[in-house]
């Protein structure tokens, strides 16, 4: 066989073909291209083995004819098998179908170079389609067509839906980032509380707490009203001499008129 370049290809409508029992179906493949030399000529041929998941090999055709003893002239056939083609594509329709047609069917193209009565191969391409029959129904007879490929429509929504389940798997990773952070600011605030707090205890922000706990002095009212210095050696504003502090004659600080009685109960605060 010639190693120059395919110029023709075979590509099926129809991947799957889902048929019932006692059915007919028409198994249908496309062919593209040209032949490379005007005077060759094409042979298209149907291969058929029952294992859908493997290469048609050999020669044996549907309905277990074998190419060669078989001219694909329709009157040669057996019953309910025929073969037909058209500019750009060719088919075999299988009458009352059986679960001994289920299989894989696939569609050849051969182009022959034809010179003074000898026959040589010049290319060779090929596809197939898969046939699933399934039990005898009552009512409609007809056969289904289904493609495993989305069409290129379906793509984008293909996509979106990638998009989605790899935005679910990785929610709880960014979730455990999220809580993570949280944690370690949550923890950080709490070590820092904790050293305020203690430094609370020690006194180290109040200087009051320096020299132990305060020690609340009482004092009776008479002590309050005589003239008492200042712990720090400073004059209290009621001594005389001092700003603002009353005059030393005449009006006293506390007028008459508020004169305090004392008495026992209400010496002691």
């Amino acid at each position: 066989m010639s190693h120059a370049p395919s110029t023709l290809s075979v590509t099926p409508p129809h991947l799957h073909y889902t048929c019932p029992e006692g059915a007919t179906v028409k198994l249908v493949c496309g062919q593209r291209g040209a032949v490379l030399h005007p005077t060759d000529v094409l042979k298209r041929s149907w291969l058929f083995t029952p294992h859908s998941d493997q290469h048609c090999k050999g020669r044996e055709g549907p309905r277990h004819i074998i190419l060669g003893s078989h001219s694909h002239g329709n009157h040669s056939l057996p019953p309910g098998l025929h073969f037909g083609s058209a500019e750009y594509n060719f088919w075999v329709i299988l009458q009352n179908v059986t679960h001994a047609d289920q299989g894989r069917y696939c569609c050849v193209v051969l182009e022959l170079e034809v010179e003074h009565k000898h026959v040589s191969p010049v290319q060779r391409t090929h596809s197939h389609v898969i046939l699933h029959v399934t039990p005898r129904r009552n009512g409609s007879q007809d056969c289904t067509v289904w493609d495993p490929t989305p069409p290129g429509g379906s793509v984008p929504v293909a996509l979106a839906i990638s998009a989605c389940i790899l935005a679910l798997l990785t929610l709880p990773l960014i979730l455990m980032l999220v809580y993570k952070q949280r944690h370690n600011g949550e923890s950080s605030r709490r070590a820092q509380e904790l050293v305020r707090m203690d430094s609370e205890a020690h006194g180290h922000e109040n200087p009051v707490f320096l020299r132990g706990s305060p020690q609340i002095k009482t004092r009776t009212v008479s002590q309050i009203m005589t003239r008492q210095s200042s712990e720090t050696g400073r004059h209290l504003l009621s001594e005389p001499g001092t700003p603002l502090s009353p005059p030393a004659h005449g009006d006293v600080f506390f007028p008459i008129e508020d004169t305090i009685f004392e008495s026992p109960d209400f010496l002691q605060v």
